[in-house]
């Protein structure tokens, strides 16, 4: 196996990890407005735990993408 080829393939695993934060962060929205839906006096409470949510799950992301990176130019 070339070495790009295997460099190619070792950043397309650790992208794979993109998927999971793709439904992290659909879920973590969609339970964000059905607990606003039910409770709208909630919403102050609830929606800095959603956001911090966000931003934990997004960090996963570019982790990965910092991974995928290295593998391909390093």
């Amino acid at each position: 196996m070339d070495v790009a080829a295997a460099k190619a393939l070792g950043a397309g695993i650790a992208v794979i990890a993109l998927f999971g934060v793709g439904l992290g962060i659909g879920n973590i929205f969609s339970s964000l407005i059905t607990s606003v839906a039910r409770n709208p006096g909630a919403r102050d409470a609830v929606f800095p735990i959603g956001i911090l949510g966000f931003a934990l799950t997004e960090a996963v992301a570019l982790f990965a993408l910092l991974i995928a990176f290295l593998i391909l130019f390093a």
